[in-house]
C-alpha cells in the first residue's frame, strides 16, 4: 500500500462518501475525497434537509388556520419567500460546514474538485491536473436530476433550482409523480402557487402500497393541488411571462413554472470507468456487491450511483459497512429489506416492508388490516385532513409484513414500527402493545378487524 498515495480515495462528498472516509481515516488510513460542488451532497445540499426545511415552512398557513379554534388570533399572516429561501440556505451552508469539519478532523485530504479514472488505480484531478494513486477507490457520485425528453426540455427547472427561486410563480406544473413531485407539489402548494402534477401513469407514487396511494393523491387534491395522470408531454414553449405544455393527444395548458420531477439518474457519466474496467448496469448504474465492490476488485460503490436503493440513511449505513470491512477486518454487509421511508407530501406518507401486491405476489394472500379517521386534533380545528393506517400480515404465520401510514406524523411513527416489522414480530405480539392514548399511532395497536 506505500506504493499508492493514499489508501483510500473517495470520490463524491455526499452523506456515505463522507461517512465511509472518516471511519476508514479514524482506523489510520490515508484518506482522500474528491467533491466537484459542495460537501454534503444530494441530502444535505438539494435534497432531503432543504426540502424537509421548505415543508416546514409550508405547514405554518394550515397552522395559523387551525389555531383560530384553539383561541389564538392569526390576523394579518403574511409570507415572505426570500426570507424562508435565505434561512434554508444558510442552513445547508452550515450543515456543509460540519461535514467539513468533520472531515478535516479525521484527517481526510479534501480536493475540491472532479476526479476520475485515468486505469484501475490512478485518478486526475479536473482542475489541478494532479494525477493520484489509491490502493483502493470508492464511488460515492450520487445521482442528478432526470431531464425531460421533449421539445423545450431545457425551459424546464429540476428541483436543484427550485430552492433557489428569486421570486415564487403564480402557477407551476411539476412533471413526475413520484417522491420529489408530491414534495414540491406540497411545498409550491402550501406556500401559496397554483400547483398542477402532470404524471403519464394511472396514479402517482408507484410503488407504493395502492391504498396509500389512492388516499395521498386524494388529500394532495383536496389542499389545492391538482393530479393529472395519463398526461403524456409532448412540448413546453415559452409564452410570455409563462410556459404553455402541450400534452400528447393535443390538449395544452399554461403555468408560470415547469418543474421535472421525474426521478434521478446515477451520477457516474465522466468518471471514465471504462478505464478502470467498472461495470455499469441497464440503467447506468454501477453493480456492485453485497459488499459494495465492483465488477473491478477493489473498486467499490454505494448509495444512489450503485444499484440498491437510493435513500440517505442507506448510503450512510453502506458507507459504515465498507468500512467495517475493508479497514477494520469486520466484514459487513447492509440489510436492504425492510428499509422504512416516507414521503413528505401533505398529508406525509411513511412506509416499511411489504405492500399489500407484493405480499399478495410473494405468498398467495395477505391479511389487511386499516383504519381510516380524522385525528384529534383536525376535529377541533375544523381541518378535514384524515389519516389513514394498513397493517400487511402473513395469512399463515401471523407475522407483521408491512406498516403503512398516510397522515399527520407518519415518518415519526413508522420509523418505531419499522423497528417491529425488521424484528420479524407477529400480530399477536403487535396487538399485546398496550395503547398510548390519546394519541394517533395508538390506532396502530388497535386494528382488530381485517379488512374485507
Amino acid at each position: 500500500m506505500a506504493n499508492y498515495d493514499y489508501d483510500l480515495f473517495v470520490i463524491g462528498a455526499g452523506s456515505g462518501g463522507v461517512r465511509a472516509a472518516r471511519l476508514a481515516a479514524q482506523s489510520g488510513a490515508r484518506v482522500a475525497i474528491a467533491e466537484e460542488h459542495r460537501i454534503g451532497g444530494t441530502c444535505v445540499i438539494r435534497g432531503c434537509v432543504p426540502k424537509k426545511l421548505l415543508v416546514y415552512g409550508g405547514e405554518f398557513g394550515q397552522a395559523f388556520e387551525d389555531a383560530r379554534a384553539f383561541g389564538w388570533s392569526a390576523d394579518n399572516v403574511r409570507f415572505d419567500w426570500r426570507t424562508l429561501r435565505d434561512n434554508v440556505q444558510a442552513e445547508v451552508t452550515r450543515l456543509s460546514g460540519l461535514y467539513r469539519a468533520n472531515l478535516e478532523r479525521a484527517g481526510v485530504a479534501i480536493f475540491e474538485e472532479r476526479a476520475a479514472f485515468v486505469d484501475p488505480h490512478r485518478l486526475q484531478l479536473g482542475r489541478s491536473g494532479r494525477v493520484a494513486t489509491a490502493e483502493k477507490i470508492l464511488i460515492a457520485t450520487g445521482g442528478r436530476a432526470r431531464p425531460l425528453a421533449c421539445v423545450g426540455a431545457d425551459l424546464a427547472i429540476s428541483s436543484n433550482e427550485a430552492f433557489l427561486l428569486d421570486a415564487l410563480p403564480k402557477s407551476i406544473a411539476i412533471v413526475g409523480g413520484g417522491y420529489v413531485a408530491a414534495e414540491f407539489a406540497t411545498i409550491f402548494s402550501s406556500l401559496g402557487v397554483e400547483t398542477t402534477i402532470l404524471y403519464r401513469g394511472a396514479q402517482i407514487l408507484r410503488g407504493f402500497d395502492d391504498d396509500i396511494r389512492a388516499f395521498a393523491a386524494a388529500e394532495m387534491q383536496r389542499t389545492g393541488v391538482a393530479i393529472r395522470c395519463s398526461a403524456d408531454l409532448d412540448s413546453i414553449a415559452r409564452e410570455g411571462d409563462g410556459f404553455v405544455i402541450s400534452l400528447r393527444g393535443g390538449e395544452t395548458l399554461r403555468a408560470g413554472l415547469v418543474m421535472a420531477a421525474i426521478g434521478r439518474d446515477a451520477n457516474a457519466d465522466g468518471l471514465n470507468l471504462e478505464a478502470a474496467g467498472v461495470a455499469r448496469t441497464m440503467n447506468g448504474q454501477i453493480a456492485v456487491d453485497d459488499y459494495n465492490q465492483s465488477s473491478a476488485p477493489h473498486i467499490f460503490a454505494l448509495g444512489d450511483v450503485a444499484n440498491r436503493l437510493q435513500l440517505t440513511p442507506v448510503a450512510i449505513r453502506e458507507g459504515q459497512a465498507f468500512a467495517e470491512t475493508q479497514f477494520y477486518g469486520r466484514p459487513a454487509a447492509f440489510d436492504h429489506a425492510d428499509v422504512p421511508t416516507a414521503v413528505f407530501c401533505r398529508p406525509p406518507i411513511a412506509t416499511v416492508g411489504l405492500t399489500q401486491h407484493q405480499a399478495e405476489e410473494k405468498f398467495g394472500a395477505a391479511d389487511i388490516y386499516k383504519a381510516d379517521f380524522r385525528p384529534m386534533k383536525h376535529i377541533l380545528a375544523g381541518n378535514p385532513e384524515r389519516a389513514l393506517m394498513k397493517l400487511v400480515v402473513h395469512p399463515v404465520t401471523d407475522q407483521v409484513l408491512g406498516a403503512h401510514m398516510v397522515g399527520r406524523d407518519a415518518p415519526e411513527i413508522v420509523q418505531m414500527a419499522a423497528i417491529a416489522v425488521k424484528a420479524g414480530i407477529t400480530k399477536t405480539q403487535w396487538d399485546a402493545t398496550c395503547a398510548l392514548h390519546p394519541t394517533a399511532a395508538e390506532e396502530f395497536v388497535l386494528l382488530r378487524e381485517k379488512a374485507r
